[in-house]
């Protein structure tokens, strides 16, 4: 063992009751904050139920060491904001925040916006939005900055953010552009699950979920008494992949396999929108010695879609616990 630890950043399955939606959120923030994990991710989007810098000053108010990770989309703010907003959290709770860097949401919700940007443009976009906020939360001066989509002159952000406080960015697209973004900026790359375990990262963060047991059968059967297949569910997938220009949703689209893998790897969560990505199923050993070994291939920071449910959690927690690294 080397010492290294991941970084585990829950989100909740895909939730489409209001009135439930920020009991769950609560429920895994507070989990994750009594077990380690580094925070909890927060959507952003047209059909998000809390605006989610909203939801992380909740979080950050009723957790003692919770680092939210924050969806930011240049359609909904400017990078001023978004750095005011970081700058105010580290004043009020002495934390730092990531942010996941994103630019998708719905087609017809971007025209509903009247943002009318290619999907490479929207990239081109986002790499200035990072830009820019880093220059506002880093300097000691003024900064003017003049690029296709923004521009500042003499703009200055008060008190500047120490050092530790500072936000990390990470960004989970799977397009040409939004690799080359993630190269010119120097955020963390994310990739979803591969169903060929074996192949090897492209990407030192990942985004999947966990569904563990003691053993790998109980597991098995227990995933597939929780996300059941649904005609109904699936069509609802097919209805929104008709409204998105989404590389990575595509991708996983395309496969279609609903079959659970030998090696664990699922994706039946994802075809019948009970989640936004692949699952990884097996006994807490199997799954904590699959985590170790991306480890040693390089990952550091994981976006884990979990069940709200007290169980779920704990036995997610088990199979991190297991690969030495949580």
């Amino acid at each position: 063992m080397t010492g290294r630890r991941l970084r585990v950043f829950p989100a909740i399955s895909r939730n489409r009751d209001p009135k439930k939606y920020i009991g769950e959120l609560m429920r895994v923030a507070q989990f994750a904050d009594r077990n380690g994990f580094a925070g909890i991710l927060l959507f952003e989007g047209n059909d998000v139920f809390v605006e989610p810098w909203a939801m992380a000053q909740h979080i950050m108010g009723q957790t003692s060491r919770s680092s939210p990770l924050i969806a930011v989309n240049p359609v909904y703010m400017h990078p001023f904001t978004a750095a005011k907003f970081v700058s105010s959290f580290a004043q009020l709770h002495g934390r730092k925040v990531y942010l996941n860097m994103i630019t998708g949401t719905a087609v017809s919700d971007l025209q509903a916006l009247g943002d009318e940007q290619s999907h490479a443009d929207r990239y081109d976009r986002l790499g200035e939005f990072v830009a820019l906020m880093r220059q506002l939360l880093e300097s000691p001066r003024p900064v003017n900055f003049d690029g296709r989509f923004y521009r500042a002159s003499n703009l200055q952000l008060r008190p500047r953010l120490p050092a530790e406080l500072m936000p990390e960015y990470l960004i989970a697209g799977q397009s040409e552009a939004a690799q080359r973004v993630a190269r010119d900026t120097g955020c963390i790359k994310m990739q979803m699950l591969p169903p060929d375990l074996d192949r090897g990262l492209s990407a030192p963060g990942m985004n999947f979920g966990i569904f563990a047991r003691e053993t790998r059968d109980a597991a098995r059967q227990a995933a597939k008494a929780r996300f059941r297949d649904n005609p109904d569910d699936r069509e609802l997938l097919s209805l929104t992949m008709e409204n998105t220009d989404s590389t990575w949703k595509r991708r996983l689209y395309d496969g279609q396999s609903g079959e659970l893998q030998e090696n664990g790897y699922w994706l039946l969560p994802f075809l019948t929108f009970q989640a936004d990505c692949p699952y990884l199923v097996g006994s807490h050993a199997e799954i904590g010695a699959r985590l170790k070994d991306f480890a040693a291939q390089g990952l550091t920071t994981i976006m884990l879609d979990m069940v709200a449910d007290e169980t779920e959690m704990q036995h997610v927690c088990k199979a991190l616990t297991a690969s030495g690294m949580l």
